[in-house]
Parts: structure tokens; C-alpha cells; sequence
């Protein structure tokens, strides 16, 4: 019977998150090796905590590969899944059901395939069908696993020869997490730390996320998705520009709910100009429409560094929102009776 984890675990795999980083760059990918060849496509299958690494993936390759990734959240892959596709399978569990569906959609279609797990019965399939698996360190809630539901993935990919200077990222990742988390743990108080700010004003508000495409837009996924298992609160995401030409427009009505909305805006320096005049512009339009507008700047040189040090500060806010609440952000009582009701 697993025992419960109290608030202030969260806390420390939080604190620990920069030392996940660490022991990825010390991980042995050799048994990926036999892979090495050219493909059309890489497709990341997950669910959850375990897909969120596959998104900053595909948005981290971007600008680096001349073939798609793709995150699949489904039991099933695209039909273009084929003997020219990487299928990386994550599953931090192992027993995640969508996966193992995928898992054996992928081994179908004759796709190479590399497991990503603590173990279970996707580390099962994948050795008895000799496909390499990467196991990564267990003992954590899926979503504050995100080094190890990451890391391997992209450092695998180098490996690969797919692609050069993830390790350098990483490092570099480790060097920024370090620094900033100083700034935003517990022991910081309001005035000085960010985190806390930030949940102070999502504090009996709707949370509204907005990055931006190609460089915040995964960070903000990962902000509302955090405040939704952390603090058990809803909260949504979008990216400019798309939002201007839609959910900008959502602001009139009802005006007491508008009222309750506060808005995070993720910055980077590597917006586009047009995106940071849509920013400006769009700030002014919800002036004395929303609670509040905050912003939040990313740090660092390397994508996945400010990536990271976006994802790093509303990790925290969010458990900070979480005690604000007086709420235990550790278990996950729906998704734990969601999956009991599957089982039946």
C-alpha cells in the first residue's frame, strides 16, 4: 500500500529538480546506439507528465531538425507512423494503458522504438521484443520528474547524431535552475521571490497562461497544467499570436467572471518583434478588464534554459498556490479514481 506524501514533498523533488539534469548527463545511451540511421519522423507517445517532455522536445527541435516531432496522446499513432519513424515511448509508471496501446501500434507498423521508463510493463514489452530501454530514477510523481522525462529524451536524440549540443543545453539548464531557485524557494518571502507573488495574485482567481509560439508556448502548457495538479484549481493556457486573433476578443462579458481572470505572460528575448508589439498592445486592451497582468522573464541563453527557467518559477508558484489553498499538492485523488474506474 503506497503511503501518501505530505506538502512538503513536493517542495523537495522541486528543489531537486536541477539535480535530475545532473544525472541524465551521467546516463549510459549506448544501448540506443544500434539505432543510429536517418528518419522522416520522431513521434513521442505519452500521457501527462510523461508527454510534457515530449513537447518541449518537439519545440527544442524546431529549429534544429529538417524532420517533424510529434507528441501523441492516444492509444493509437498517426497512420504515417512507419520503418522511417523513432517512436520514443514514455511512460514514467510503465503502466500507463495509452502508451502501452501506442507501444504496440508502433511495434505493428515495423517503427524503431526506444522505452522511456522506471520500469513496469512498458520496460517489459520493449526487452522481451529487444527494443533499448532507458530506465530512469523512480520514487517521484510523474510531473516532478520532468528532468528525467526530458533529458534522456533529447540527449538520446544526440546520441543519434540527430542533434548537437544538448549536453551543453542541459548544463547550462543545471547552472540557471541552480541560481534561480535561490530567488523562489520556501525560504524567500513575497517581496523577494517571484513564485510567491505570482500565487498571491492567482489567489482566488482563474489563472490565464499566454506564451509564445516557437519559444514559451510549451511553458505555458506546462503552467496550466501544474496549477490544475498542484494547487487542484483550473487554469488555462494559449500562445501569441494566435490569441489575438480570437481570445482576446472574450474579454467583455460577464465582466464579474472577466474580473476574477489573472493573466501570467511568459517573455523571452527571443520573441518575435511583431509578437512583442501584439504583447504591448494586447496589455492595454485588458487594462481594468482582468485582475491582473504579470510577466515573467526567462533566463539563461539556450532554449531549453529558459525554457526551464520559465517552467522553474511556475512550478513553484503553483504549490505556493497550492498552500495558499490549504491543499496537500502531492496526490492526485481524481486521476487516481479515473484510473481505479478504468480498471474496473
Amino acid at each position: 500500500m503506497a503511503v501518501e506524501m505530505g506538502p512538503e514533498m513536493m517542495f523537495e523533488f522541486l528543489y531537486n529538480l536541477p539535480a535530475q539534469f545532473e544525472g541524465c548527463l551521467k546516463m549510459d545511451f549506448s544501448k540506443a546506439s544500434g539505432l543510429k540511421k536517418e528518419y522522416a519522423n520522431i513521434v513521442v507517445t505519452g500521457l501527462g507528465g510523461s508527454a510534457i517532455g515530449g513537447d518541449i522536445l518537439r519545440c527544442y527541435c524546431q529549429s534544429r531538425l529538417p524532420i517533424p516531432v510529434v507528441v501523441n496522446r492516444d492509444y493509437m499513432l498517426p497512420r504515417f507512423v512507419g520503418p522511417d519513424s523513432l517512436v520514443l515511448a514514455v511512460s514514467y509508471s510503465g503502466n500507463t494503458e495509452e502508451t502501452l496501446s501506442a507501444y504496440e501500434d508502433a511495434r505493428e507498423k515495423g517503427a524503431s522504438i526506444i522505452a522511456f521508463t522506471t520500469g513496469g510493463k512498458l520496460a517489459e514489452m520493449a526487452a522481451l521484443d529487444g527494443n533499448p530501454v532507458i530506465t530512469i530514477t523512480g520514487g517521484l510523481v510523474p510531473r516532478a520528474a520532468t528532468g528525467y522525462l526530458f533529458a534522456p529524451l533529447v540527449l538520446v536524440l544526440e546520441r543519434l547524431g540527430l542533434v548537437s549540443g544538448a549536453s551543453e543545453d542541459v548544463k547550462e539548464t543545471v547552472t540557471v535552475l541552480t541560481q534561480l531557485r535561490e530567488e523562489i524557494e520556501p525560504g524567500r518571502e513575497e517581496d523577494s521571490n517571484r513564485a510567491r507573488f505570482i500565487a498571491g495574485q492567482l489567489y482566488q482567481r482563474i489563472p490565464v497562461i499566454w506564451g509564445c509560439s516557437s519559444t514559451s508556448e510549451v511553458a505555458a502548457m506546462r503552467w496550466k497544467g501544474q496549477i490544475n495538479e498542484n494547487a487542484k484549481a483550473p487554469a488555462y493556457f494559449n500562445v501569441f499570436p494566435e490569441l489575438n486573433h480570437n481570445e482576446i476578443v472574450g474579454f467583455e462579458v460577464p465582466e464579474d467572471l472577466v474580473k476574477k481572470l489573472a493573466v501570467i505572460i511568459l517573455r523571452d528575448p527571443d520573441d518575435h518583434g511583431r509578437i512583442t508589439k501584439r504583447i504591448e498592445i494586447t496589455k492595454d486592451i485588458l487594462q481594468g478588464k482582468v485582475s491582473s497582468v504579470a510577466e515573467v522573464e526567462a533566463r539563461g541563453n539556450s532554449f531549453l534554459a529558459k525554457t526551464y527557467s520559465l517552467i522553474y518559477v511556475g512550478d513553484y508558484a503553483s504549490v505556493y498556490l497550492a498552500e495558499l489553498y490549504g491543499i496537500n499538492p502531492t496526490p492526485v485523488q481524481v486521476i487516481d479514481y479515473l484510473k481505479a474506474r478504468m480498471a474496473e
